[in-house]
């Protein structure tokens, strides 16, 4: 059975629309993390979480205090969050030593981050933020749970930058540039 032209053409039409949708509804996203990150207060439930980490321990985040903190929500499964990860690594390594704090919590099974790390080792700190990580995201205001999503904070602990999506240098190069001046 074969579609008419007007049928086929109300089809196009839907999807160009969905499509348009999902711009603006990107756009809103990325304009509402930018607007909604000025100086908003992370409460002490936030500061009073720990993680245990892959190797062992504990990533207590009231440690991580009085430093900005790049914050990034990841799994081995999601492609984006693994490509970020090289360059994660790289900003934490020439940034780390100028105060700048790097933190990823891996919302994922445990087994299957300490086997990723094994192949694909990064210096910045993991915790295993497994299903809570995901109730966190929500939480810091990616409601849709979405993967990758970096939270920037300042050294007072205010969110200064949110990302939903892959980053790019030039994200981390602004927010660094930011805080500097900030």
């Amino acid at each position: 059975m074969t579609s008419s032209p007007t049928r086929r053409g109300m089809l196009y039409a839907g999807v160009a629309a969905a499509a348009a949708a999902a711009g603006l509804g990107g756009a809103w996203w990325k304009e509402r993390g930018s607007s909604s990150a000025g100086g908003e207060q992370l409460d002490t439930a936030f500061w009073g979480q720990s993680f245990e980490r892959p190797e062992g321990g504990d990533l207590v985040l009231s440690s991580l205090r009085g430093k900005p903190l790049l914050l990034n929500f990841w799994a081995t499964w999601c492609p984006p969050c693994v490509e970020e990860m090289p360059m994660i690594d790289a900003f934490f390594r020439e940034h780390g030593s100028n105060g700048w704090q790097v933190v990823g919590l891996a919302i994922d099974q445990p087994s299957a981050v300490r086997k990723f790390l094994q192949r694909t080792p990064v210096t910045y700190p993991t915790g295993l933020a497994g299903l809570q990580g995901t109730e966190l995201v929500k939480n810091l205001g990616n409601t849709g749970g979405g993967l990758p999503f970096t939270l920037v904070l300042n050294a007072n602990g205010s969110v200064a930058a949110r990302k939903m999506g892959k980053l790019e240098t030039t994200d981390l190069d602004t927010w660094r540039r930011e805080l500097v001046r900030g």
